[in-house]
């Protein structure tokens, strides 16, 4: 499939999917957006993990101001939301609930929506240039794509109001001192680091795998007796995966195991 804004490449069992308008640096536009929802959709059949990343000296700038006539609500006013609504949040969504692990590879400048994005990845890797920005109250805005939801979760509120409320950039070493990313790479390995890291992951017992991820997900809202039984029932499913048979028995064997992710 062709894309207009978007990059797809498959190296080995890993979909490399790239943002790809450098000259708006990698700005999040409906049509581009609509076009990772796409790319993402793709790899669920046919990799078995994802990385993403933008294409020249940024990931994104997050959505593209200006140009298009705002959208009109049910009333007859202005209601920028309806974008939020229509590709935004079920693209978040979506990312939210693949079933693969998800490595973001952030080179430059994660601003806006941009950096909601860069944010869902499990393994979140920057370059040593690259930077994360809620700059929203400087265009009379409030974050979204799920920013006031994931900010306050993984670096605590405070640290959140400072990068919601002030709206300055947060460098890739003050990002990785507040917990907020994994890994800083100098620029030049941060891909190849992205490509090695998510092909093991890749190699892994990925029914398992894709759990992990849902019963991260759920803990952010579940209390404690719930967490506890969704770690009993998805054990159980666990348990029933020929993985799990070839985990303990290369375990037993003393050798590397070989998934296949069934």
């Amino acid at each position: 499939m062709a894309y207009a804004q978007v990059k797809y490449t498959l190296e080995g069992s890993v979909a490399v999917i790239t943002l790809n308008d450098p000259a708006t640096l990698n700005a999040a536009s409906t049509a581009l957006v609509s076009e990772l929802a796409q790319a993402v959709k793709r790899a669920e059949g046919e990799a078995r993990a994802v990385v993403l990343t933008g294409e020249g000296r940024g990931f994104s700038s997050g959505a593209k101001l200006g140009g298009d006539r705002p959208p009109i609500g049910e009333d007859g006013k202005i209601d920028i939301g309806l974008a939020l609504t229509e590709v935004y949040n079920p693209f978040m969504t979506q990312l939210r609930d693949l079933a693969m692990p998800l490595v973001t590879a952030v080179n430059g400048a994660a601003a806006g929506v941009g950096c909601s994005i860069a944010l869902m990845g499990d393994m979140i890797l920057a370059g040593e240039s690259a930077y994360f920005l809620q700059a929203f109250r400087r265009i009379g805005l409030v974050p979204d794509g799920g920013a006031t939801y994931q900010l306050p979760r993984m670096i605590g509120r405070a640290r959140a109001m400072e990068m919601m409320l002030l709206g300055e950039k947060l460098p890739a070493a003050k990002a990785l001192e507040w917990g907020l990313i994994n890994r800083v790479l100098p620029d030049a390995e941060l891909l190849p680091a992205a490509l090695k890291l998510a092909t093991e992951l890749g190699e892994g017992p990925t029914k398992t795998l894709a759990a992990i991820r849902k019963l991260a997900w759920q803990s952010l809202d579940h209390d404690w007796e719930e967490q506890l039984a969704a770690e009993r029932w998805s054990q159980r499913d666990m348990g029933r995966n020929s993985d799990f048979t070839e985990g303990v028995t290369a375990f037993l064997q003393k050798r590397p195991a070989k998934f296949t992710g069934a």
